[in-house]
Order: C-alpha cells, then sequence, then structure tokens
C-alpha cells in the first residue's frame, strides 16, 4: 500500500469507531429516555441512528478490507448483499434528514399546530415512504445486476463495467441518474427550503425580542453598564445561533455526500478515468455522515447531553441511585450537562 491507502485505512478505523461508540450510545439515551420516545421526531432520529449502525459494521470493514487486500473482500453474495445494504441504509439515513428537517419546518412555522400535525402515526407513514423508497432502488439494482465490486473505490456498490454491452451500460446510466436525482437531490432540496424558511422565521422573531430588548435598555436608563453589555452580547449570540445549527445541519450534508455524488455521476462517462485518491476520499466523506450524524443531530442538544449526565451518574454512582428510590438525589450530587 501507498501512503494515500495507509492514510484511507487509518481514517476508516477512526471513522468506524467513532460512528459505533456515537451511534450506540444515541440509542442507549433513546431506551433510557422515556421522553425521548415519546416525541415523534425520535422515530427520525432512531431511524437514521440504526442506518448509520447496520452501515458502519456491514459495509466500511469491506471497503476497508478491500483496500488492504486490493480485491473482492468475501464471495460474490457477500458483495451483493453488501451493495444491497449500503443503497438501501444510504438511502434510508438521507430521506431520515430530510424528515427531520420537515419536523423543524412544522414546529417552527406552525407551532400551534404541531402537536396535530406531526404525531407517532405521521411518523411512521413517512418512515414507511422512506423504507418503502430505499427498497425499491436497492432491489431494482439488484434484480438488474447493477452491483458489483468497484475496484477504484474498493466497495461493493453501483458498478460500471468497462467492457459491459450498450444496452447494459445506458441502463445503469438511467439508474444512477434517477437514484441520484431522487434520493440526494431530494433530500438537498428539502434540507435547503425547509431550513432556509425556519431561519427566516427565526430572524424574523430575533428581531422582536431585539426590539423590546432594547426598548428595555432605554427605559432602564440606571442599569448598569455591565448587565447592559452582557444583554446585548445575548443579543447578538441569538443572532448567530440559528444561522450556526442550520449551516451545520445543511453544510455535513453537502460536504459528505456532494463529492462521492458528483462523483459517481462524472464517472458515467466512458472517457473519464476517476482517480484511485480521488475516489477513496470521496468515499471517506461518504462514510463520514455516518459519524457525523449523532453530534449534528442528537448527542450536541440540551436533552440528550442531560440523559448521558444521568447516565453517567448512574453509573459512577450506582449505590446512591438504588438509595435514591425512596428518597430524592441531591442536586450536588450529580453531574449538570452544560448548555
Amino acid at each position: 500500500m501507498d501512503v494515500a491507502e495507509i492514510v484511507f485505512c487509518a481514517l476508516m478505523v477512526v471513522i468506524i469507531v467513532v460512528s459505533l461508540l456515537s451511534n450506540v450510545l444515541v440509542l442507549v439515551c433513546f431506551l433510557y429516555n422515556p421522553e425521548i420516545r415519546r416525541q415523534a421526531p425520535g422515530l427520525f432520529t432512531l431511524n437514521l441512528t440504526c442506518c448509520n449502525v447496520l452501515l458502519s459494521v456491514s459495509n466500511m470493514p469491506l471497503t476497508l478490507a478491500g483496500v488492504v487486500s486490493a480485491a473482492q473482500p468475501g464471495g460474490d453474495a457477500l458483495c451483493q448483499t453488501a451493495g444491497f445494504l449500503e443503497t438501501f441504509l444510504s438511502t434510508s439515513s438521507m430521506l431520515s434528514m430530510a424528515a427531520l428537517s420537515i419536523d423543524r419546518w412544522v414546529a417552527v412555522v406552525f407551532p400551534l399546530r404541531y402537536h396535530s400535525r406531526m404525531r407517532h402515526r405521521d411518523a411512521l407513514l413517512v418512515l414507511g415512504y422512506a423504507w418503502t423508497h430505499s427498497a425499491s432502488f436497492s432491489t431494482a439494482a439488484a434484480c438488474l445486476s447493477l452491483v458489483g465490486y468497484h475496484r477504484v473505490f474498493a466497495s461493493c456498490t453501483l458498478l460500471v463495467s468497462p467492457g459491459a454491452h450498450v444496452s447494459g451500460r445506458a441502463q445503469l446510466v438511467a439508474f444512477t441518474v434517477l437514484f441520484h436525482a431522487c434520493t440526494f437531490l431530494l433530500s438537498c432540496v428539502v434540507l435547503c427550503v425547509t431550513y432556509l424558511k425556519v431561519l427566516k422565521v427565526a430572524r424574523v422573531h430575533c428581531k422582536r425580542i431585539d426590539v423590546i430588548t432594547m426598548q428595555t435598555l432605554v427605559l432602564l436608563v440606571d442599569i448598569h453598564p455591565s448587565v447592559r453589555e452582557r444583554c446585548l452580547e445575548e443579543q447578538r449570540r441569538r443572532k448567530q445561533r440559528a444561522t450556526k445549527k442550520i449551516s451545520t445541519f445543511i453544510g455535513t450534508f453537502m460536504i459528505c455526500f456532494t463529492p462521492y455524488v458528483i462523483t459517481r455521476l462524472v464517472e458515467l462517462f466512458p472517457a473519464v478515468q476517476v482517480p484511485p485518491r480521488w475516489a477513496l476520499f470521496s468515499k471517506l466523506l461518504f462514510y463520514s455522515k455516518a459519524a457525523c450524524d449523532p453530534f449534528v443531530y442528537s448527542l450536541l442538544r440540551r436533552q440528550y447531553r442531560q440523559t448521558c449526565a444521568d447516565l453517567l451518574n448512574r453509573l459512577l454512582k450506582p449505590s446512591s441511585h438504588r438509595r435514591g428510590n425512596g428518597t430524592p438525589h441531591r442536586h450536588g450530587n450529580r453531574i449538570p450537562a452544560a448548555d
């Protein structure tokens, strides 16, 4: 192996470890906290987390083995299964992100009607569509024999065979374009439209709060300068908070998925030869989304941080928790979750 392949293998190992640990932690929080389970968007997060765990377990080790051995790992049946799972799980995870963005849009734009519009039944219907969508494309790819071991990407995925028949190649081109249009492009459009709507509403609310804050500061002429400065600083932070969150949601999606999708589309042209190092780099970004999602959508939220703090207290002081079944906990004995 050359230096690039060694670096790729090292980064892949790091991504696998981080992805498994962080996603398993999200699952533990989901099972431990009944409040998270009662929320309808928790089902979208659960589906996204399960897809990331299965993707890490099924496809990343095979890709790593393919780079190390420079050959197809396992038999053809294993490769077909891995290709099916990669198509299914990646599609389901993208649609789960789109569903989470729709949930945020409904919660911010229609707050009074949110609980009637986003119930567990509605969430299950959305997940049902995501599973049907994912299963349709992955099954079609398997039935049409469009999945194989791609040596350039060192993985079992949609394959452009150089010696394929003209009709077979045209079939693969049509399927690949339709697949990415109905999966990546659809999810990208939904994320951008919904989150930009959310950002617009958030800025309007910030302006209203800022007007009230400034009027209050004007009336309170005797207010201490330090208090006035803290109010103005909080006003500036409020303006930046929504922008940072939405930029993170859209930015991680675009950075991790766009290079790989564009590479797969450009590869469809017969005259184009994808450089192996760029192929591995784009695949690495593609897999890194599974490690980013737990932090972007779950672990950095206050509810999950508090749950993690409770779990840590339970592990560090099990005896106090057993005694505390009949008596209330003291706040001083607990590890608070940071804001």
